[in-house]
């Protein structure tokens, strides 16, 4: 009886260091046996009570049945296949195989791999414990706890905590769905680099870009290539884009440009917020908005654009050296509000208004569109109105006084009525251009009325006097109205005037994102494989014979002859 013991003592140490060198496969079973001609130098180890079980180098492997060749330290298992590396890596399937020479495993039938961060099922799942990476080529599906996340191709690193989706990428979450073709995707913070033409959509907006980052917990990211968001009424591009999408703000940088799709309006500049849920839009560094009207187009530049309220009140407020051009008509100012609701249009801060040769100053101008037709159709000046036309020879054509009302048509004005302590001077010429002298007026209302911006017809109104001096006898110091202030060198004469004597800009260099990895081929390097392996060297590294997963709605995914080779198993030990 003490012989015994001691030999099965010995027995178990003997095991213990094999497993412990870690140089052979060890293994337990409920029934052994052999069959020379199905399976020569084999062993078939069965399931009675307990599950076969193996361990070599820190992994262990339990299932129903396995065929065992000790001499090439190499073995199949089915049934039931549960491997285990740690505490951290569990893996389950119908089918696997493991080389201990070369550390490398193969399962396949409803393959799920396990690790604290997330679940990886895969119908075949290749795993090389020398490098701690696993690789599917046939479709898998990964979760964690925000997303689920499928491609047709997939490689894990696990010291990283990453993988790499390749080829339909989808990350499927209740708040968003990602699609892509290239994915990299770190686990453990629920980070996603996105590279190739890729689309982050919600409810609320649609992201596109080329290259860019994701972090699927907190549901924000930046995007560095071709990229843009589209809202439900506005769509946001730039070099470099900040988005989050819970609070509805984004942020972007260098070459941006909003469009709102519905008013058919577009804003550019260098930098932008857009907050979504308050309506809003905040733009820098050279911001221009163009607003089209009818045929035409109103543009609005300034240092700060800023636009507020939901579709069809909208207002725009431009601050700082703000101006303003349209076709015939330009204009400046300290600061433009525009609302769309009312159709004004306002100028405050010292501003002037140039509709063809004619200048007008104030205190405040309002341009008024027809809110229907959208078209300018007036405008109104409070209080010091003063309007300037140079002389076709020389010096100036002037009319001043509290308040100016002018009416436009094609972005002309055609009709000017000035009230209250009106005063006038105009130089008087014949036919032939002849100056027949300088007259001076004082009213209380000035009507005027105009064709092709030259003056048809004058009118005084009330408490007229009036008198034509010859310009010789006409005082120099007194040919020019109290408050004078011609401006035309500030005249904005094309669209490119809008930014006339600003600072240039010097755009920021967009760090953007490093390039992809480009990893070694998964099976590069390895050993010849066992030749009792369900595999086929040629065929791991034949990239051309890779499966394609095709999706059909209707119809469920054929299996591949390759999945049909590596599915295939043995006979079971009653057959």
């Amino acid at each position: 009886m003490k012989q015994l013991t001691f030999i099965l003592s010995f027995l178990l140490f003997t095991s213990f260091l094999y497993a412990q060198e870690g140089k052979k496969i060890d293994y337990t079973a409920d029934r052994t046996r052999v069959d020379q001609e199905n399976y020569p130098d084999a062993f078939i180890l069965s399931k009675v009570q307990n599950q076969v079980y193996f361990i070599h180098e820190g992994i262990q492997v339990w299932c129903d049945r396995a065929i065992f060749y000790q001499t090439d330290d190499f073995f199949r298992a089915f049934g039931n296949v549960r491997m285990k590396q740690g505490d951290t890596v569990n893996m389950t399937s119908k089918y696997a195989e493991y080389n201990g020479e070369t550390q490398f495993a193969f399962a396949s039938d409803d393959v799920v791999l396990t690790t604290p961060s997330n679940k990886l099922t895969t119908d075949s799942l290749f795993f090389n414990r020398v490098k701690q990476e696993a690789f599917y080529r046939s479709g898998g599906k990964v979760q964690d706890s925000a997303s689920t996340i499928t491609s047709v191709k997939g490689r894990y690193f696990m010291n990283q905590e990453k993988i790499s989706f390749r080829q339909n990428v989808k990350v499927r979450n209740p708040e968003y769905d990602i699609d892509s073709d290239y994915l990299d995707f770190y686990s453990e913070q629920g980070h996603a680099y996105l590279y190739g033409p890729s689309t982050i959509t919600s409810e609320t907006s649609v992201v596109y870009c080329e290259r860019g980052f994701y972090d699927t917990r907190n549901d924000n990211g930046f995007f560095v290539k071709n990229s843009k968001i589209d809202y439900e009424n506005r769509k946001l591009e730039g070099d470099s884009i900040f988005f989050d999408r819970p609070s509805g703000f984004a942020s972007a940088s260098n070459n941006i440009k909003v469009t709102d799709t519905i008013n058919q309006s577009v804003i550019t500049g260098h930098y932008a917020e857009v907050f979504r849920m308050k309506d809003s839009l905040f733009i820098t560094e050279n911001p221009l908005a163009s607003m089209k009207q009818e045929n035409d187009s109103v543009f609005i530049a300034s240092d700060t654009l800023m636009v507020t309220g939901k579709v069809d009140q909208r207002q725009i407020r431009a601050f700082y050296d703000a101006r303003i051009y349209k076709s015939d008509l330009s204009g400046k100012s300290d600061s433009i509000h525009s609302s769309e609701r009312t159709g004004i249009t306002k100028l405050i801060g010292d501003p002037v208004l140039w509709s063809g040769e004619s200048q007008i100053t104030g205190d405040t101008i309002f341009l008024i569109s027809n809110t229907e037709t959208e078209e300018l159709d007036s405008l109104k000046v409070f209080y010091n109105a003063f309007m300037i036309k140079k002389d076709s020879i020389e010096g100036f054509n002037q009319i001043k006084g509290k308040e100016l009302y002018g009416l436009l048509k094609n972005n002309e004005i055609y009709e000017v009525d000035v009230l209250k302590n009106t005063e006038s001077l105009f130089y008087l010429r014949d036919e032939t251009t002849d100056l027949m002298g300088i007259n001076k007026s004082l009213s209380a209302r000035i009507k005027i009325l105009l064709e092709d911006q030259e003056i048809t017809d004058l009118y005084y109104y009330t408490n007229v006097d009036s008198n034509t001096y010859p310009s010789s006898e006409f005082p120099e110091n007194e040919k020019k109205l109290k408050g004078f202030n011609w401006r035309g060198e500030e005249r904005l004469i094309s669209k490119s005037d809008l930014f006339k004597g600003r600072d240039s800009l010097e755009l920021p260099i967009i760090q953007g994102l490093k390039d992809p990895e480009i990893y070694d081929d998964f099976f590069e390097g390895m050993r010849d494989l066992n030749l009792n392996s369900t595999l086929k060297e040629s065929n791991l590294k034949s990239t051309k014979k890779e499966v394609k997963l095709k999706e059909n709605k209707n119809k469920k995914p054929k299996t591949p002859q390759l999945l049909k080779k590596l599915k295939a198993i043995p006979p079971s030990d009653e057959e």
